[in-house]
């Protein structure tokens, strides 16, 4: 017997939850479904959960700031929902941005002051006063340690740094995505799992529900595309959306490290996190008292696109093909021993391998498709876990719109964001676009 409803979201990570949360609060029967089995045990999981407002364009700084605010009044989100496993924690930092050639720094000042983002500009030695382990010298341009240059002596100093206090990090990107959920399910919201889409149905250039790989026919008026790196899959799967997206996503391989904080730094109590473009990495603290080390994508850093499936099959077929590699370990690990010379870089890799889904600029697709009740909230993964609890209020305030009528690709929707009072013009996510050359084309967004 085939079930009906009104919404069908595929992906239950920190996107799709959020989007099923609110389309539930909207009145909206949803169904979410996920092949893995619990919420958020995709690329969410993997995910370094950074909480940060520095975007390339003040559209993206307005949305990232925003979310800040759901991080920070994490329990009046959920509507003080139980979750059996417990909530999880924003871990409010504070995040300074290096002055650095790495980043457009200026323009991330200027998009400040337009959205009106709490930050202070310190110099080299208030830097230091923060983070006494580092070295202010600059080591720019990015390099990796196979080059002889990589071992030069600066000589030239950096010229401070942006300091955003409300900034900081999620300690469980996971849970976080199970809180959500268990607030959906409070508002009505069904979640089913180790349920693969192999088919999505349309008929008169209309969706009509999804197909899942054991047969079951699952029916609705609504579908929406969350499935983070699967997401260009499944937008092939329906019927005239992949060609009519001008802007695509793929899957990208990514490496997060860990190393111990530096002997007599406690990093995880007293530490911030950190975006330097001049090494090319961002940290963050860590359980255990470790630097989490990510990469930000340096031109010198190779970028490998992986088919999704492949991937978490691992090797011959036993696993997640998750093994760090020796030399983008060493590139990230004596990066940040660069800028933090008493660093002590174990012998052995540790950290995290996942997937990002990411489209051709770095700045996600939200928005409809070419084919009728399908909606695309794709391209997030790297920079857009901050932003979800807002992407779930606007993609379901958008797709309520559109079945009543919008057309938003004429007429694009104008969200309201209800802590900074903005309005945003969703159109500028929209599928349709020209590549945003003012992207940085990295994790930054």
């Amino acid at each position: 017997m085939t079930k009906k409803y009104d919404a069908i979201i595929i992906g239950a990570g920190v996107i799709g939850a959020p989007i099923a949360y609110e389309l539930s609060k909207m009145g909206y029967k949803t169904m979410s479904v996920d092949k893995l089995p619990d919420a958020g045990e995709g690329s969410t999981a993997g995910s370094c959960a950074i909480v940060r407002a520095h975007y390339s364009t003040e559209d993206g700084v307005a949305f990232a700031y925003e979310g800040f605010k759901y991080w920070l009044n994490w329990e009046d989100y959920l509507d003080h929902v139980d979750d059996e496993k417990g909530l999880a924690k924003y871990m409010n930092t504070g995040s300074l941005l290096i002055k650095s050639q790495g980043h457009k720094w200026q323009n991330v000042k200027k998009h400040y002051d337009a959205v009106g983002v709490q930050y202070k500009e310190l110099t080299n030695e208030e830097i230091l006063e923060m983070v006494p382990v580092m070295d202010m010298h600059e080591f720019w341009p990015v390099k990796r340690p196979e080059d002889p240059a990589f071992w030069e002596d600066p000589t030239n100093m950096l010229e401070g740094g942006l300091f955003c206090p409300e900034g900081g990090y999620v300690n469980d990107p996971a849970l976080s995505a199970h809180n959500i959920m268990r607030a959906a399910e409070a508002k009505g919201a069904e979640f089913m799992f180790n349920a693969e889409v192999v088919k999505i149905r349309a008929a008169e250039g209309k969706v009509q529900g999804i197909t899942l790989a054991d047969g079951t026919e699952i029916d609705a008026p609504v579908v929406v595309n969350c499935a983070g790196p699967h997401s260009f899959k499944i937008n092939q799967m329906a019927p005239g959306v992949w060609e009519g997206c001008n802007i695509k996503t793929k899957a990208l391989r990514h490496e997060v490290m860990y190393c111990p904080s530096p002997e007599g730094y406690d990093y995880l109590n007293d530490g911030y996190h950190q975006s330097d473009g001049d090494i090319g990495c961002y940290i963050r603290p860590e359980s255990g008292n470790l630097i989490l080390i990510g990469s930000e994508d340096p031109e010198c850093d190779p970028k490998e696109h992986v088919d999704p499936d492949e991937f978490y099959a691992g090797k011959g077929g036993h696993g997640r093909d998750n093994e760090l590699t020796e030399e983008q370990w060493k590139a990230q690990c004596y990066r940040l021993a660069r800028r933090i010379p008493t660093l002590k870089v174990p012998n052995q890799p540790k950290g995290v391998c996942d997937l990002y889904d990411i489209s051709d600029d770095w700045i996600p697709v939200y928005d409809k498709s070419d084919l009728g009740g399908f909606y695309m909230a794709v391209g997030t993964s790297g920079n857009q876990y901050k932003n979800a609890p807002v992407v779930g209020a606007m993609m379901a305030e958008l797709i309520d719109a559109c079945e009543k009528g919008l057309d938003h690709d004429k007429e694009p929707f104008q969200f309201k964001m209800k802590y900074t009072g903005r309005t945003l013009d969703v159109g500028f996510f929209s599928r349709k676009r020209e590549i945003n050359y003012n992207s940085s084309f990295s994790v930054n967004g």
